[in-house]
């Protein structure tokens, strides 16, 4: 049985953290990688099949409920979590077959600044001057690394934008069930959830009629199914394996101690994207791009001291890619 309650939970939640998001670094690396060659809808499929048998066959066995992680009276909630969840990580992956990984996940990062301002809309809470004005400077950095106007302006750079609102919005709503479902229970959900969005959108387009794109994300969006090859099978089991141990760490880290004390942490994936996308894709942040990281990253990090400053971080599971 997993017993990380009897770590202190300044020691449990960051350690979670960093659990989870060296597994989601694995994932978004490794779906870019094969972003080239499937369709998204194939990928999403059997990462989530994987990533099933894994959280039933290996970490339900160690927890005390064992199978029933299924057992929940919550469903309709944890289904529009999931769908939340599903769309954040499909406009995330579509960022990523075009984008820089660095980048992407930069621009992604404004989803605590956006947290935010839908914690100010839907939970009415206060924000003061010096938030507003971190969320201000955190945008702008994404203008920056967008750079509208010029050459290398692209509107792919706008997914992982739409991603991190879907992200934060699903934040918001796990708020209601974090105190009541287990982590395991709300990994679970989530990949059946995956499951069903990706059938249904390899029903509608895995044929393959629309796969003719020149724009790499629509392609990857809507490539036709082709089976997997032998040597593409390992990475295929390696993101099952990632997503399933990462989804149910940053569930624990949110569930065994407050946001401001984990939150943090999950920055470390900026400075992982720039080193994979230089090993593994030759890419290298120029100057406007790092200058954009910083604005996104130190705004982020300033709003979640103010909210530990201000006793308004909460407790509640979190769950990305």
């Amino acid at each position: 049985m997993i017993r990380l309650s009897s770590l202190h939970p300044a020691i449990a939640g960051p350690l979670c953290a960093v659990v989870a998001t060296l597994c989601f670094s694995i994932n978004d690396t490794s779906v870019k990688f094969l972003s080239g060659g499937y369709a998204l809808h194939e990928v999403i499929l059997l990462r989530s099949l994987i990533a099933l048998a894994f959280l039933l066959g290996v970490l339900a066995p160690l927890m005390a409920d064992g199978w029933g992680i299924v057992k929940t009276r919550r469903l309709g909630s944890h289904l529009l979590r999931g769908v939340f969840v599903a769309l954040s990580n499909m406009t995330y992956f579509l960022a990523l077959a075009a984008l820089p990984l660095a980048e992407a996940t930069a621009i992604f990062f404004v989803s605590p600044l956006i947290l935010t301002v839908f914690s100010v809309v839907f939970l009415r809470e206060e924000v003061g001057v010096r938030r507003w004005a971190a969320i201000g400077i955190g945008l702008a950095g994404v203008i920056v690394m967008m750079r509208p106007g010029t050459s290398t302006f692209q509107l792919t750079s706008l997914l992982p934008l739409i991603s991190a609102v879907f992200y934060a919005a699903m934040h918001t709503m796990t708020r209601r069930i974090g105190d009541t479902e287990s982590a395991l229970t709300m990994a679970f959900y989530i990949q059946i959830t995956f499951v069903a969005v990706s059938i249904g959108f390899g029903l509608a387009v895995g044929d393959g009629r629309f796969a003719a794109q020149d724009n790499a994300s629509l392609a990857f969006l809507l490539r036709g199914w082709e089976w997997p090859s032998l040597g593409d099978v390992p990475i295929f089991l390696l993101i099952g394996v990632a997503i399933a141990i990462g989804g149910f760490f940053i569930s624990q880290a949110y569930r065994v101690a407050i946001a401001a004390t984990v939150s943090p942490f999950e920055y470390i994936a900026l400075p992982l994207a720039i080193v994979w996308g230089i090993a593994v894709f030759g890419e290298w942040p120029d100057a406007i791009a790092l200058l954009g990281m910083a604005m996104i990253i130190g705004s982020g990090l300033f709003t979640i001291w103010r909210e530990a400053q201000a006793g308004v971080a909460r407790r509640g599971p979190k769950l990305r890619r």
